[in-house]
């Protein structure tokens, strides 16, 4: 810890971008389990449920292939101060919500936020390398992913509880009034980075990409191992797991945010323990431990207290394999090309997070367990432990340090 503290007093332009985050995103999970609260109240599918968690990352694959020439070509500043913008709209929004028949406005709504959301998250990621190197970097994808988790924690906690007390539209509102003092400091902080000056049209500067990661198939592998961490993708799991098992001993909106906050708690403890440990051949252990703790999960998930305490394990990996896989990508392109490499890491990171929404909808409505189902999203990152092995035994992967 005394790592990342360091790190944020030496660079303070990441300690202003970090005092932002953690502000955007503990608002941001206000709305999130009072969105959970509302359809579960509705008494909607588990189809619907799955949707609107696979909506949380589709917005983000159709944006991303325009994102990156974007962000390339503006002032890093002014493009996240419109998009958080963005996010104030759709998020006051949200309290016109409030029947079934109001379904197709939420689903714009979370469309536009969480597209605005994960073009802001890209433009910062494509923004760290321009200002940090090596071990800086890693530590500052470190970081990042705690002050989430953090956020995740405190935001998915305390929600639960002023839903329970106060309401979901009061949710909504103080969501909103996060990001309104998350863009009155972004707008009093100085970004001073180079802007590379392109001539070629967005169009022009996809082909290029393509190109690029043709003749650099290692960029491609990595994105790909990045992927696997999109298994993650539990917010639908969770809803149906409170909907099924525990609704009839605890509130909905306190059991969504309990298990989400214990998840949370390994997310921030994790990278402490393992953070200086890790590196390109231990990435293989990582993998395999995130499997077997989410089998773990699945083992115990009819029990609300033994499967909040598995939720801590299946947390205490995940930051880690996601900093780790985000800083080997980032440490392996060229300088020319952060934006839009960076840019379609994300768009098959949120693929694969979509897809697995989409398919806990699909399996629980085909007569599958959720135990099942969560043990098959276990399985995957015994899949991705094997493709990642592949990976460096056949390609020249730079080492961070």
């Amino acid at each position: 810890m005394k790592e990342y503290i360091k790190l944020l007093q030496e660079e303070k332009i990441l300690r202003r971008l970090s005092i932002i985050q953690l502000i955007s995103y503990f608002g941001a999970w206000f709305s999130n389990v009072a969105i959970y609260t509302l359809l579960i109240e509705l008494h909607v599918s588990a189809s619907i449920v799955a949707f609107v968690a696979m909506l949380n990352f589709l917005a983000g694959v159709f944006q991303a292939p325009f994102s990156g020439p974007i962000i390339d070509r503006m002032s890093p500043k002014k493009l996240m101060l419109t998009l958080i913008v963005i996010e104030i709209m759709a998020t006051i929004s949200l309290v016109s919500i409030q029947q079934v028949s109001d379904l197709w406005l939420l689903y714009v709504l979370i469309f536009f936020k969480m597209a605005a959301a994960s073009f802001y998250f890209t433009t910062e990621m494509s923004l760290l390398p321009k200002i940090l190197h090596g071990d800086k970097l890693q530590r500052s994808n470190e970081l990042h992913s705690i002050i989430w988790s953090l956020s995740y924690t405190l935001g998915m906690a305390l929600s639960g509880f002023v839903v329970y007390l106060f309401g979901i539209k009061t949710a909504f509102l103080l969501d909103a009034f996060m990001f309104m003092i998350a863009f009155y400091l972004l707008y009093k902080t100085e970004i001073k980075i180079e802007i590379l000056h392109v001539e070629e049209n967005i169009f022009a500067m996809m082909k290029e990409t393509f190109v690029y990661v043709k003749k650099n198939p290692k960029a491609l592998h990595l994105m790909l191992v990045h992927s696997f961490v999109g298994l993650t993708a539990f917010d639908a799991l969770v809803a149906l797991m409170v909907d099924k098992y525990y609704a009839s001993i605890i509130a909905t909106s306190l059991a969504l945010g309990l298990l989400h906050s214990a998840r949370a708690i390994g997310l921030v403890i994790g990278p402490i323990y393992i953070g200086k440990w890790i590196n390109n051949k231990r990435l293989v252990y990582v993998f395999i431990a995130q499997g077997l703790a989410v089998w773990l999960w699945a083992f115990v998930m009819h029990n609300f207290y033994l499967s909040l305490a598995a939720s801590v394990f299946v947390g205490f990996f995940t930051t880690t394999l996601w900093s780790y896989s985000y800083t080997l990508l980032q440490k392996n392109i060229e300088k020319k090309y952060y934006g839009r490499i960076v840019a379609y890491n994300d768009m098959l990171f949120l693929s694969s997070a979509a897809f697995t929404s989409f398919m806990i909808g699909f399996l629980a409505t085909h007569s599958f367990s959720l135990e099942a189902i969560t043990a098959i999203m276990g399985s995957g990152f015994f899949i991705g432990a094997l493709y990642y092995k592949y990976v460096l035994q056949s390609q020249k992967i730079k080492e961070i340090s």
